[in-house]
């Protein structure tokens, strides 16, 4: 297994610096920049993922553990990406992986993938990634992981940032620690946070709640739950600070203008991608 991830950075660190560059020039980020509060509408649109989008909307589909379907314009993005989504015919614009464990990437994505984003570099050195595909900027901040010798990765992991719509939408991946003030900063506002809830393969839910009470986004919605007991007990430490409701589907579709005024928790049942939606 290290022998495969070591081509495979090698591979997808030379594909990288081509793309890095080709790209001299950044297109600033609006999440890093100060922003106004936005007042919403608490307003959430079932849709299948076909569907067109409407103006100004992203699409968010909760696939399985930790991999989502984000839809932005006519561009998509897989997170945590292990090569199955679904039985579907469907290739997605960007994926992107963490290697804390095999359900989080796979050694083979489909090479007609445009856009194969690791969150780890070499070992210690992490990666840096800055995807300007127009509809969506693509984007990460690494963090520690917990190595399988019991040690401490440095850079292993990566919270990636989807900007689209004008909406901020960050994935925390296989998070281990609480991020420091320079990522706290380096990632900026965030108005939508997938975040992993089972409270100790990735972070205590004391320290993953803390994050999230600091992060302050519009929409979390809880991944990497382990059966509805270790979901309830994240909903239930939550319940003070955030409205929490519950999807009738798989997919929400969320704007600006639709984030609610209060924070709230928006709990999706994973479910793979399917031809007959």
């Amino acid at each position: 297994m290290p022998v495969i991830r070591i081509v495979l950075s090698c591979l997808l660190l030379a594909t990288q610096a081509a793309t890095q560059a080709a790209a001299q020039e950044r297109r600033p980020s609006h999440c890093i920049a100060l922003a106004q509060e936005t007042p919403g509408l608490s307003y959430v649109h079932k849709a299948g993922f076909r569907d067109v989008l409407p103006e100004y909307g992203v699409r968010l589909r909760y696939i399985a553990h930790a991999s989502f379907l984000i839809q932005a314009g006519d561009i998509s993005a897989v997170t945590d990406f292990t090569g199955f989504i679904g039985n579907v015919d469907f290739i997605p614009d960007v994926v992107t992986m963490n290697h804390a464990h095999e359900t989080h990437w796979t050694a083979s994505p489909d090479p007609i993938i445009p856009h194969v984003l690791p969150g780890w570099g070499p070992v210690g050195e992490g990666i840096e990634h800055h995807l300007d595909l127009g509809a969506m900027v693509v984007r990460n901040v690494s963090t520690d992981i917990r190595s399988f010798a019991g040690g401490v990765e440095p850079k292993g992991n990566s919270i990636f940032v989807f900007e689209a719509e004008g909406l901020c939408i960050a994935h925390l991946g296989h998070l281990h620690h609480e991020p420091s003030d320079d990522q706290y900063a380096a990632l900026g506002r965030m108005d939508v946070v997938m975040a992993p809830v089972d409270g100790g393969f990735t972070m205590d839910l004391g320290s993953m709640m803390r994050v999230l009470r600091r992060v302050k986004a519009s929409v979390v919605i809880p991944m990497h739950w382990f059966g509805d007991a270790t979901l309830g007990r994240f909903l239930g430490g939550m319940e003070d600070d955030f409205a929490i409701t519950f999807a009738k589907a798989s997919e929400i579709e969320l704007s600006l203008r639709s984030l609610p005024d209060r924070p709230t928790i928006m709990v999706l049942r994973p479910a793979y991608l399917r031809e007959d939606e």
